[in-house]
């Protein structure tokens, strides 16, 4: 169905869920800092206890992330994780000069339209033709096949006028020799992939072309996820009890970090009783690279997030984020181990995994976290309000105009959340934005 933004182009039926929200700072740019280094919250500096911007949150947040250890794996279990170290070629490619196009082998002072020449024999690729040739030869040759000692080009087969053992060709085969060279592509010992890269599908062919069939990488984050919450029951339970809601979050938030990165090692949910939660904090830091709790991130009687890790050393890096939804998200280090704390409402958890847990995995593995954050300009549909206070990002899902932004932003609203796949950002005090504008989003 065409999707046309007629229904956005009034900013203020976003700007009702909106609120007015706003944005901090420009769009985000981590830093790295030194691996294994801590972020002590106290008197002095008094982060921890005030709400800080987005980028100043997310910077102090890489700046504690340690770089797992690295472990050696084959390729075909490589995709999608990153380099501890760089890989070099173990062959040049081509190996040798190769052929380029299917037809045949010759001298250059050979090549004369209508001027026949003898065929002394074939070359393919793996199979290569054993002789030499001299003045007045051709050899039939096929794509990759090397090219015989002797001949410095090839002139396609289109050309060819082939009569029993002779072969002449046609005018128009033009000066292209149709060669690929020796270490054309690369040579053995070069570089191939850089330290910290994600080895991508792309990535893969170029190290099997290399001949490199096992690589180094930084080993896969083991996360835990633990949510929290009396209401939150199963999927296919919650129907039970008129106060009861299903637990969403958790799934998305797990979804997420595996397609980051992670390895999913459990998913526990818990009441709201400290009793319960805090051995589940005790067991998660006991054996995951990650801890990460949804909900009870408040400060309401019955919100255990923080004091669930009471039994550990915890130094908590930011308690607010000036951002809307997710103000309540969090990170700290309980006992060395990475502790991100989520909004129980599922938006604000998606969105705050997205803004958060994303960049986290990724500095883990030892890759570039500035690139899971990065915002691009895309073309708005629809109109948005002026924003106030908090740097906001919008929900909103492309269609072949530009990126229309969710009616609903609430941050409970679930349909909504199934449908978009962008966040707009909206910076603090920005103005009103209308439709075909540029505004700059991030890829949910």
């Amino acid at each position: 169905m065409q999707v046309g933004c007629a229904e956005a182009s009034d900013p203020t039926r976003v700007g009702v869920a909106l609120e007015r929200s706003s944005e901090i700072g420009s769009p985000a740019s981590p830093i790295r800092g030194t691996p294994n280094k801590r972020f002590h919250s106290d008197a002095r500096s008094g982060t921890a206890f005030r709400m800080i911007s987005y980028d100043h949150a997310q910077a102090l947040m890489l700046d504690t992330a340690p770089v797992l250890p690295a472990e050696t794996a084959a390729i075909d279990a490589a995709g999608g994780r990153f380099l501890s170290q760089p890989v070099r070629a173990a062959i040049d490619a081509p190996r040798a000069d190769v052929s380029a196009m299917d037809g045949y082998a010759l001298r250059r002072a050979d090549a004369v339209p209508g001027q026949w020449l003898t065929v002394v024999g074939e070359a393919a690729a793996g199979a290569p033709f054993a002789g030499e040739l001299h003045q007045g030869d051709a050899a039939r040759i096929f794509t990759g096949a090397h090219v015989p000692p002797g001949a410095d080009c090839v002139i396609m087969q289109e050309y060819a006028h082939r009569d029993g053992a002779r072969v002449r060709f046609a005018e128009g085969f033009g000066p292209d020799s149709h060669i690929r060279l020796r270490a054309g592509d690369f040579a053995r010992g070069d570089v191939l992939l850089e330290q910290g890269q994600r080895l991508t599908p792309r990535a893969l062919v170029a190290l099997a072309g290399a001949d490199v069939g096992e690589v180094e990488l930084v080993r896969q984050p083991q996360i835990v996820i633990i949510a929290t919450g009396d209401e939150l029951e199963q999927p296919g339970r919650a129907r039970k009890s008129l106060h009861s809601l299903p637990e969403s979050a958790s799934y998305g938030v797990a979804a997420l970090a595996i397609a980051w990165g992670a390895t999913l090692i459990e998913r526990v949910h818990g009441q709201d009783d400290l009793d319960i939660l805090a051995p589940l904090a005790r067991n998660a830091i006991a054996k995951a690279d990650c801890v990460v709790v949804i909900g009870g991130a408040s400060i309401g009687e019955r919100d255990f997030a923080r004091p669930m890790f009471g039994g550990s050393q915890m130094d908590e890096t930011f308690s607010k984020v000036a951002i809307k939804p997710g103000k309540p998200v969090w990170f700290g280090l309980a006992d060395g181990t990475p502790v991100l704390g989520l909004p129980g409402n599922p938006t604000s958890a998606m969105v705050t995994a997205r803004l958060f847990l994303a960049p986290l995995l990724v500095a883990l593995q030892g890759g570039n976290a500035a690139e899971a954050t990065r915002f691009l300009p895309q073309v708005l549909c629809g109109g948005l309000p002026a924003n106030g206070t908090r740097e906001t990002f919008v929900r909103a899902r492309s269609t072949e105009h530009g990126l229309l932004p969710a009616r609903n932003q609430e941050s409970g609203a679930q349909a909504p959340l199934a449908a978009s796949d962008w966040l707009i950002r909206r910076p603090t005090g920005a103005d009103a934005v209308g439709h075909g504008e540029i505004v700059s989003a991030l890829p949910f």
